[in-house]
């Protein structure tokens, strides 16, 4: 069982990273069905900015009304244009945010009962506050015009969007640089291409966590 120890679980963690478009949220999947606890950051954010959310008052008195949306959730579209205009916004979004996210992560964590746990982590590379959360890195990379045709057939942005949000994400050279591990993910023809190889790094990884289990004894 990962047991949280100040930032970081004492057991073996796996941070899997990736670009916008990557498929981070598909292989994490695919670990989980070989019974890897897995925890999305994206998810937490999501559920934090939600109606009700705990982020969302202090959202409210930051940014003001109309960054709230009827429902009283985080009007995305907004804050969205405002942090790429505005450096020192996206600043005062991270430093409401991250914390939160961080400490729900490790909650989560703290929790789990399976034999190795997966943080699901966009801005690993770029955000040091996440780097210590993981004992080693997964990467899922892809060509970047892959990455803008996924996520434009996704969301229904345009391609100039994309590549801004691409832009202000960390490069592949980057984020290649930090990778323990890497699954390139360059296939349109669904998940069979990567079974074999998450299959062989869940094996791995299963080996590292028992290892680390008989250290801690």
């Amino acid at each position: 069982m990962p047991v949280v120890n100040g930032s970081q679980t004492t057991a073996f963690s796996l941070g899997i990273t990736g670009g916008i478009g990557s498929g981070k949220s598909t292989i994490a999947k695919l670990f989980a069905g070989h019974g890897a606890g897995v925890i999305d950051l994206d998810e937490i954010a999501h559920a934090l900015t939600a109606p009700g959310g705990r982020a969302m008052a202090i959202i409210r008195e930051t940014f003001g009304d109309e960054f709230v949306s009827e429902n009283g959730a985080l009007d995305r579209a907004k804050m969205r244009e405002l942090v790429f205009q505005d450096p020192s916004a996206r600043k005062r979004l991270e430093n409401i945010l991250h914390p939160m996210i961080h400490q729900e992560a490790l909650d989560q964590a703290h929790r789990l009962k399976n034999d190795y746990v997966i943080f699901v982590i966009p801005l690993l590379v770029e955000q040091p506050i996440w780097q210590d959360m993981a004992r080693r890195i997964l990467l899922v990379d892809c060509p970047e015009t892959l990455q803008v045709r996924r996520v434009m057939a996704r969301s229904g942005m345009s391609k100039e969007q994309v590549e801004a949000i691409m832009a202000a994400q960390a490069t592949r050279e980057a984020r290649r640089a930090i990778a323990d591990d890497v699954i390139l993910n360059d296939h349109d023809d669904g998940v069979e291409s990567l079974l074999g190889e998450v299959a062989r790094l869940d094996a791995e990884y299963k080996k590292m966590a028992k290892k680390m289990i008989s250290e801690n004894i």
